[in-house]
């Protein structure tokens, strides 16, 4: 019998833990496109690799399956009342490590500091973070250059490490891993989280097995005594997968076998509008393109070819011809979830193919140029198809598209060193906040924020407003300065927006679950029938 995935609540959850006996816990076998790129917890803020990451380690606020902050290595959390400037978290007791080692507040200052240093690439969410310190062996106080009320939104990925573990295993720094360095925190870990890493063999294979010491036992269903994780990038493949009982659970449904899942006997299937959009990045600020047959000149950095661009990109065939109405099309680079996003900003141009060669002709390009668009194959829904797709399109105005399609895990890294001319990115955000995107997405590359801004764009003026996002406590006054902000972003056209995801998961009648919007799984959270 087929039914759908029904959304029940975390505290329904949590409630289901007492009638789950250990005898009744068992193996939950895993399956998605992509897999994670690295086990360092603070080495790469991505969407893939933080899932694996946060069943082994543990932030100080969890966001649980519904998107709704609560306690994890804190208990709670406020601000000061003797300095506005300083936040204090009164930390979880009885806490230990997979190793063995006792959690407490040195933990917390040691992985901060750590996610905030140089290779980092969380280092943007602690951006107004001037010290963190150790007020007492469970009190923390995180104190910031300026109030910063919205704090508590920007650490429900910072994950938790041992000091004493990764000192002793020369794991201090953090993996650099755009350099391509490999390190014993890439291979190795030592989390608080309920599942423990019992074997790894990347690309194929990773065994997570239920953390007897977990100091959430009795109040989470914890049904899973052991989770087995396979990374299947053909999609094909991984419904099979999922239709045959080998595979429990997929994160990414193929669009064309939407209809085959849910009929299926035994499964279930669950769509919800994700926290993410898609777009492409256009390297706006060299002064000339690798990646182009244009000589000492950058077709892009001239607005109206942006502009061109963009009149060119026909969001709606792609919705309907290679997404099967699984997207929802946009002209701006936030989902509808996130503070800052309004209906008008989320409005796109009409494709206007006439218009838009006028434009090309204007900026003196009316005969076109070649460029190199760098796709990932194995990262979002779609990903390849979409470019594919694209490429017939600004071939109508004269743009020719060598198409470059690489895993993820070459992908990103040209991002991350600037090699990339034209590209593809997803962005989602745990936030719910602009802040995040403007810090992450629109600020200079300074070595502190702009991690994944490759495309050299640089605005004074935008940088010292994101930079103030952190400490404006009017809230009102911030939400019109994140509108001032938007205006300034859309003006630029440095993205191409394209749609927010539609997010399918398909899972067996066997387990209970919440589609989370984040596309983050918790498997503490799971339950079964």
């Amino acid at each position: 019998m087929t039914r759908r995935i029904p959304a029940i609540t975390a505290a329904l959850l949590a409630t289901a833990a007492i009638t789950i006996s250990s005898a009744e816990a068992e193996t939950l076998r895993w399956a998605r496109a992509a897999e994670a790129l690295t086990l360092d917890p603070h080495a790469q803020n991505e969407g893939p690799t933080s899932v694996l990451m946060q069943q082994i380690y543990e932030p100080l606020i969890v966001r649980n399956m519904e998107g709704v902050m609560e306690p994890g290595l804190a208990l709670d959390w406020a601000p000061s009342a003797d300095d506005p400037n300083v936040w204090v978290f009164n930390l979880r007791e009885g806490v230990t490590f997979h190793g063995g080692e006792t959690f407490n507040a040195e933990d917390v200052v040691f992985s901060f500091n750590r996610a905030m240093s140089e290779t980092s690439n969380f280092k943007e969410l602690l951006s107004s973070v001037a010290e963190v310190r150790a007020a007492g062996p469970y009190t923390l106080e995180i104190v910031t250059n300026g109030p910063n009320p919205l704090l508590p939104n920007n650490l429900t990925g910072i994950l938790v490490m041992d000091e004493g573990w990764a000192t002793e295993n020369g794991a201090v720094e953090v993996q650099d891993y755009a350099a391509g360095e490999d390190t014993y925190s890439a291979r190795n870990t030592n989390g608080t989280g309920p599942y423990v890493l019992t074997s790894r063999e990347a690309d194929a294979q990773t065994v997570l097995t239920a953390f007897d010491a977990y100091w959430g036992i009795g109040a989470f269903p914890l049904a899973a005594s052991e989770v087995i994780f396979t990374p299947i990038q053909n999609p094909a493949t991984r419904v099979a997968a999922l239709l045959s009982g080998e595979v429990d659970f997929i994160q990414d449904v193929p669009v064309q076998d939407l209809d085959r899942v849910a009929n299926a006997d035994g499964l279930g299937l669950a769509t919800t509008a994700q926290n993410r959009v898609i777009f492409f990045g256009l390297n706006v600020g060299a002064d000339d393109l690798t990646h182009d047959n244009v000589e000492g000149a950058n077709p892009l950095a001239d607005h109206r070819v942006r502009e061109a661009m963009t009149l060119t990109l026909n969001r709606d065939a792609i919705m309907q011809v290679v997404m099967r109405g699984q997207s929802a099309p946009t002209g701006v680079a936030t989902p509808p979830p996130v503070n800052g996003w309004t209906p008008e900003l989320d409005a796109y141009p009409a494709v206007d193919v006439e218009a838009a060669q006028a434009l090309m002709e204007e900026a003196g390009y009316g005969d076109g140029f070649t460029i190199q668009l760098d796709c990932p194959n194995d990262r979002y829904v779609n990903d390849e198809a979409i470019c594919q797709a694209v490429v017939g399109m600004f071939a109508q105005i004269g743009i020719t598209i060598n198409l470059s399609a690489l895993p993820r895990a070459q992908h990103f890294p040209l991002l991350a060193n600037g090699e990339t001319d034209f590209y593809m990115l997803g962005w989602g955000v745990p936030t719910y906040d602009s802040e995040y995107i403007f810090n992450f997405l629109f600020h200079t590359r300074d070595g502190e924020r702009g991690s994944w801004n490759a495309t050299n764009f640089s605005d004074a003026a935008m940088d010292t407003m994101i930079e103030s996002l952190s400490s404006e406590v009017d809230l009102e006054a911030r939400n019109a300065m994140i509108a001032d902000l938007w205006e300034m972003a859309q003006a630029e056209l440095i993205y191409l927006p394209l749609h927010n995801q539609v997010l399918n998961w398909g899972v067996s009648d066997h387990w209970i679950t919440v589609v989370d919007p984040n596309d983050t799984v918790r498997f503490k959270y799971f339950a079964t029938n």
